[in-house]
């Protein structure tokens, strides 16, 4: 396999990386904590502060170039192109935060692999279902109810598989061309699955 190919393994590591900077903020940029309770501050609900977050990621985002504009300061786990990676730790840290929003715990292991859950977009539906994990207005409740190590690794996998699909060779190209990596701006969709239908199914999913 070539050093810079993209697999499963990749994707997942990539997903902890984006997943534990989310938490921990990079320099110069809101954490997931910091980014929800700034969009709480402005609105009455959850909701109202949901929606506008999900609007403000989906039409300014961020600069594809962050990454490599930090320079030594970021140390990517994996070799991936990075405009992929800022794609990822742009969309991941949103839906944080919305699931920071409606009082999910980020640093539990379970809410963490629904976040990546929710980045494969309406793909998610099929993967919860495909795991017996039933979301709607139950979903809170069965929250409380930990989930077995070994479905929370199948499902960890299918979203690996799933975003491989998305994020591959055709799709790492395909970003490329439409997210320069210097000064350039995240788009409202990415290789098929846009910023503002994940933020959507997150809503959703974190109820």
């Amino acid at each position: 396999m070539a050093e810079n190919e993209v697999s499963v393994g990749k994707i997942q590591q990539m997903l902890d990386w984006a997943y534990e900077k989310s938490l921990d903020g990079i320099p110069g940029m809101d954490s997931a904590y910091e980014m929800a309770e700034n969009f709480l501050s402005k609105h009455d609900t959850s909701d109202k502060a949901i929606d506008s977050l999900i609007r403000w990621q989906n039409t300014k985002a961020a600069t594809s170039g962050f990454l490599t504009g930090l320079g030594g300061i970021i140390v990517l786990p994996v070799t991936l192109p990075a405009n992929v990676a800022s794609v990822m730790y742009v969309q991941v840290r949103m839906i944080a935060a919305i699931a920071h929003m409606k009082g999910y715990d980020l640093k539990d292991d379970q809410v963490k692999t629904f976040v990546f859950v929710c980045l494969t977009g309406k793909s998610a539906s099929d993967i919860f279902k495909s795991t017996g994990i039933k979301i709607g207005n139950s979903f809170a409740k069965q929250g409380v109810i930990k989930i077995p190590g070994k479905v929370i690794t199948a499902i960890n996998q299918k979203v690996g598989f799933r975003l491989l699909t998305k994020f591959g060779e055709k799709g790492a190209i395909n970003l490329g061309k439409a997210i320069p990596i210097a000064g350039g701006v995240i788009g409202g969709a990415v290789d098929g699955i846009g910023t503002g239908i994940i933020g959507k199914i997150a809503k959703k999913v974190f109820v």
